[in-house]
């Protein structure tokens, strides 16, 4: 197979880096583009350059030249850059890798109908390791069963926006889900002052935000006696990186369709 034909958007960002990191050194991976929007401090440069890796891309904000000769689009940014991306993917009919969180219902309606007509992955977490840890807590989640408390805990850096995570709230779905509940029923955002004592049928989330942490996630499952923890912690943010490549490598073979990580590993 050809190396599959990547651009990446949000090339200043952190995770923008590692991606562009992670093409740069993957031999089924060719980088032909990176692109940020017009005001950021990276326009111009080489795109390797900001990972050390000089290679002769410069970034840019012209999304429709980027995509014009790229399979693939991998984008973690913001909601509003990843829909004005999207319909640039869907005019030239390139695939994307989607890993930005914090959309909204009719943002996802979005993504779904161009669907139709490109192959997209869009995941709120594309580390394999994240993945398992999702049929892990489905398989828990059934076993367990009514008895046990669901509580998850997520911490991530003081630069992000949206809060619970995606991946939190994936969790909370997948356990909802093995349980026979509405996650949008029984969430619990926040506890303050007297909340009297806990539902039994509630999952809880807490939230920490602070400093550089990439990304940690807890499951507990809390019972009489005992309390089972499944958990994830990212070191750096190329686990996700190499998810993202993983994912534009499965595209390929694909003309159309909505799909997850748990399609792209098999774990249907």
């Amino acid at each position: 197979m050809s190396p599959v034909k990547i651009v990446v958007a949000g090339a200043g960002g952190r995770m923008g880096r590692m991606l562009i990191e992670a093409t740069l050194r993957d031999e089924r991976s060719t980088l032909i583009a990176a692109i940020d929007h017009p005001a950021a401090a990276v326009q111009g440069k080489d795109a390797g350059e900001l990972v050390g890796m000089p290679c002769g891309i410069r970034v840019t904000s012209d999304v429709p030249a980027a995509v014009a000769g790229a399979d693939c689009l991998i984008d973690f940014t913001r909601p509003e850059a990843t829909l004005a991306h999207l319909g640039a993917c869907r005019q030239f009919g390139v695939a994307m890798v989607i890993g930005t969180t914090g959309f909204t219902a009719g943002d996802s309606e979005a993504i779904a109908v161009a669907a139709q007509e490109i192959a997209i992955v869009m995941a709120p977490n594309m580390s394999v390791g994240v993945n398992v840890v999702f049929r892990l807590l489905d398989t828990a989640a059934r076993i367990l069963g009514e008895g046990y408390d669901v509580e998850i805990v997520e911490a991530h850096h003081r630069h992000k926006v949206d809060a619970p995570s995606g991946t939190a709230l994936r969790m909370g779905k997948v356990v909802a889900q093995a349980l026979g509940r509405s996650l949008e029923e029984c969430a619990i955002y926040g506890r303050e002052g007297n909340t009297g004592e806990r539902s039994p049928m509630t999952i809880g989330f807490a939230t920490v935000r602070g400093g550089d942490i990439v990304g940690d996630h807890t499951v507990m499952f809390c019972g009489p006696g005992e309390r089972v923890e499944i958990g994830h912690r990212a070191g750096s943010r190329m686990p996700y990186a190499l998810g993202s490549l993983r994912a534009a490598r499965f595209l390929a073979g694909h003309q159309h369709g909505l799909f997850d990580m748990q399609d792209v590993l098999g774990l249907r």
